[in-house]
């Protein structure tokens, strides 16, 4: 881009301050907003407190940039952070989500279907005003050049005044900032660009160091406590990995629109018992899947740094035939070891179009896999995991077919703040329909088994649909709403199957209630699926009460 021979070149140093005080102003607006619509920011000193803010700030931002972006990269550095901050900004803005490690893992994880659901005209316009615009205009001022020495002791001189200005007046109006931060931690990950900074730092940091241990085994006693003779009396357990299905939607839940018309049928007849107080172990797929298929449950994964092997490993050491089939961006790393196949990708015009599949497509594709598994493996069991697109935002009203739909109109821009709440909740109900009706004919596929077969699903994580200003998912645990942690949980058996394990619908029935977790999931499958191993919790396992030992 040609630059103007006649214009009085900046001052690196000069033009790092201008970029600080665009970050700290433009680029920090989601922070400002969300500030001043705080009951204690209203008032006189509320208003010397957001001030306070605004030049701690500043002077952070111009000790960041004159500390890290010199002369020789400062213009791309300078796009990098408009382009950082301004993305940061939309997503905050247009879905009250925060920046943190585990929103930074989902953008990582995303996947091209996601991409594509995500991208919508008002983010175009976003990133035109928000660094197209001053990009240009930054790339087009002349930059002197200045020595080395001098150049140097300047930009780490302002950037030291910069930090003694801020650990002073933060020290000035500590009581009150921390105050504020300590009631509404959210604002700590709205600050940009040092929210990015730290994701990224903790994040890759994180999944270094962890991706430099060694995989450590887990349950190397593990086997099958009544191996069955041959395939025709080995059970078949389908676990369905829910995707972004909330509770408060189920309509088995109590929930006042009957999202769950076919699994309620399924409940009538004895043979399905719905759980309905599951929480979850993440707000992310991300957090959620390794979590859920870990042993070591909750609290103890998320302060763990070692590479554990699933639950999928234990159960293959078992002996057992292993399957995970996925619609959705993958495993996260649980499926590695066993056999996978992903059906985003094939080509079954009943099912799939415009690039993506509806779930059905596994049901299609489980029979062939099956049969390609291990016989030997088959005749002591299988377990095959699905992994739905479910209920995958913001293109809601993609997850349902027309057929499905009953509740219209929907929403069907990906811009989820430019749609009435109404029509929100009407495209969302209808992927839960559709789960609905993929879970149950699931069933009725298992039911045509001439073996004991089984049904769990429990879903990754929740969502929000405009409560409080928050869409999608991914909110720090810590402050996220009920909607983004309270997820369904069901469980079907076949007649053969209770049978087989002595259990009793009505003893499960009976569990209905109890506060569940998806550190159950572990041990209720390895109860489910009859694995003996020193790693089983009895007391975490659904079945346990039920067994006839018992």
């Amino acid at each position: 881009m040609k630059i103007s021979p006649d214009r009085t070149p900046w001052h690196p140093t000069a033009l790092l301050m201008v970029l600080a005080l665009w970050l700290g102003t433009v680029g920090n607006f989601p922070f400002w907003m969300a500030l001043w619509k705080l009951p204690e920011t209203q008032g006189f000193r509320a208003l010397t407190t957001m001030t306070s803010l605004w030049l701690i700030l500043l002077c952070l931002l111009g000790w960041f940039v004159c500390l890290w972006v010199w002369p020789r990269w400062l213009k791309p550095a300078a796009v990098v952070m408009l382009m950082t901050v301004t993305s940061s900004s939309y997503f905050m803005l247009t879905y009250g989500v925060v920046i943190d490690p585990s929103m930074l893992a989902n953008v990582v994880q995303t996947d091209v279907r996601e991409v594509r659901d995500l991208l919508s005209l008002p983010m175009v316009g976003a990133l035109l005003l928000g660094v197209i615009l001053p990009a240009v205009w930054l790339w087009r001022q002349p930059v002197r050049a200045v020595g080395a020495k001098p150049l140097i002791l300047r930009q780490l001189g302002v950037s030291l005044g910069c930090l003694l200005l801020a650990v002073g007046l933060f020290w000035v109006s500590f009581q009150d900032i921390a105050s504020l931060t300590r009631t509404h931690k959210h604002l700590r990950y709205m600050i940009n660009p040092f929210n990015s900074v730290y994701a990224v730092t903790h994040l890759f940091v994180g999944k270094a160091a962890q991706a430099s241990q060694p995989l450590q085994p887990v349950g190397e006693d593990a086997k099958a406590m009544a191996p069955a003779v041959t395939e025709g009396n080995a059970p078949l357990v389908v676990f369905v990995l829910g995707e972004t299905a909330r509770a408060a939607n189920f309509g088995l839940s109590g929930y006042a629109r009957d999202t769950t018309p076919q699994l309620r049928k399924l409940q009538a007849q004895g043979d399905l018992t719905y759980f309905s107080d599951v929480k979850s172990c993440g707000t992310s797929t991300q957090a959620s899947v390794p979590c859920m298929f870990s042993h070591l449950g909750k609290a103890a994964y998320e302060g763990n740094q070692q590479r554990f092997e699933s639950l999928l490993d234990v159960l293959q050491r078992a002996g057992l035939a292993v399957l995970w089939l996925d619609n959705q961006s993958g495993c996260k790393g649980v499926c590695d070891r066993v056999p996978n196949v992903s059906t985003t990708a094939l080509n079954v015009p009943e099912f799939c179009k415009d690039g993506e599949c509806l779930d059905e497509v596994m049901l299609h594709e489980l029979p062939k896999q099956l049969a390609a598994l291990d016989p030997a493996r088959r005749a002591k069991g299988t377990v095959v995991v699905m992994h739905q697109m479910g209920s995958h935002g913001p293109a809601y009203y993609k997850r349902s077919p027309d057929a499905i739909k009953q509740f219209l109109p929907e929403c069907s821009s990906h811009a989820l703040q430019n749609c009435p709440p109404e029509q929100i909740v009407n495209a969302y109900d209808n992927s839960i329909l559709y789960a609905d009706h993929f879970i149950a004919k699931t069933v009725h596929w298992l039911q045509a088994q001439s073996r004991p077969t089984a049904l769990m699903y429990m879903s990754d994580h929740g969502e929000s649909l405009g409560e409080k200003g928050l869409y999608l998912h991914g909110m720090p645990y810590s402050m996220a709403p009920k909607e983004q942690t309270h997820v369904p949980m069901l469980v079907w058996l076949s007649k053969p199957m209770q049978r087989q394990r002595g259990w009793s619908m009505s003893c499960l029935q009976a569990q209905s209630g109890k506060a569940l977790s998806h550190d159950n999931l572990f041990h209720s499958v390895l109860g489910l699926t009859q694995v003996s191993t020193r790693l089983a919790k009895p007391e975490l396992d659904i079945f346990s009460a039920c067994s006839p030992a018992r």
